[in-house]
């Protein structure tokens, strides 16, 4: 893949869009990872002034922020920090305390969709979504959270050319070489949790043979039970 021109297609298409709809900038979560890094420097070439990156820490790791922040002094990006750790906790008490793990750690994608939409609305911003185009095959991704955007500019981007994408941005070594994680909890990385590595994941997208069959069945697996994660909500038709 010829990654110089795909960042100047996607540079473009973003540009067209912002355009084409009035929006006076973008504004997006800082996550401290390589796809929000991405979108990051794709926002930053199109408003180079007005470009916001939220910093959402949410009963957070704290590295997570500082590397947000490196990636934001690196670019040269504005950013604002909001903690939701405060608001995620008095949820906690006014309902109750789930004791599926995952059930209480999507609440915090919420969280941060609720604030970047408060933003972009106040600014006349459009959202900018962070998801590639492996995590959205498997449906990795909190929907009505992270999945949630006005825009998507990587989300047909498989992972290990993020990679690749990341580095014709110019982006800093230490954010391309960071294991890929959510951040939902301390120790959490994305391939631990999908049980497979993004090599071999983009490999069966691209149609290539992987040796593994329970590796096949289970993305597969994934693939089909997220399937409502890429649709809008059924309606009843009349």
């Amino acid at each position: 893949m010829d990654y110089k021109k795909l960042r100047e297609d996607l540079v473009k298409w973003v540009e067209d869009y912002a355009k084409e709809v009035g929006a006076k900038g973008f504004v997006f979560g800082l996550s401290g990872g390589i796809d929000s890094a991405v979108v990051a420097a794709l926002a930053k070439r199109v408003f180079p002034e007005n470009s916001l990156g939220l910093i959402m820490p949410c009963d957070s790791i704290d590295k997570d922020r500082e590397d947000a922040l490196r990636i934001a002094e690196a670019i040269n990006l504005e950013t604002k920090t909001i903690d939701l750790t405060k608001t995620f906790e008095e949820l906690m008490k006014a309902s109750f305390t789930s004791d599926n793990k995952m059930a209480r750690s999507n609440i915090k994608p919420r969280l941060r969709m609720t604030t970047l939409y408060y933003y972009a609305q106040d600014l006349g911003f459009l959202v900018l979504g962070p998801s590639n185009g492996s995590e959205c095959y498997l449906g990795y991704s909190t929907k009505y959270g992270d999945s949630a955007a006005d825009l998507m500019p990587i989300a047909n981007i498989l992972k290990t050319d993020i990679f690749e994408l990341a580095k014709e941005l110019g982006l800093p070594d230490f954010i391309i070489n960071k294991k890929p994680s959510a951040g939902l909890w301390a120790g959490q990385t994305d391939e631990d949790e999908m049980g497979f590595t993004y090599e071999v994941l983009d490999a069966y997208i691209r149609g290539e043979k992987i040796p593994e069959d329970e590796v096949k069945e289970k993305i597969d697996r994934m693939h089909k039970n997220s399937a409502h994660k890429r649709a809008m909500a059924l309606q009843f038709e009349i």
